[in-house]
């Protein structure tokens, strides 16, 4: 299990798990950040990250892609 922000370029994971306090939690959630949820990685900057998850392009920082557990979709 590595956190979201360990994720490169070209990457689908899966995510496991959400940490982080009550309202982080809430707010990843919210945009769709659920374990089971696939997101696949579009692009990778200093742990900055586009991704696109339930077909929508979304931007997530660095501190927040720390939050978000995963494992690699294709079980490696």
């Amino acid at each position: 299990m590595l956190p979201l922000s360990f994720a490169k370029t070209g990457d689908t994971v899966l995510v496991v798990r959400v940490g982080g306090n009550d309202a982080a939690r809430q707010h990843l959630s919210d945009l769709g950040f659920v374990p089971g949820a696939v997101v696949r990685v579009v692009s990778s900057h200093n742990g900055d990250l586009i991704v696109v998850l339930k077909d929508t392009r979304l931007a997530i920082t660095r501190e927040m892609a720390e939050k978000v557990m995963t494992n690699d979709e294709t079980g490696r």
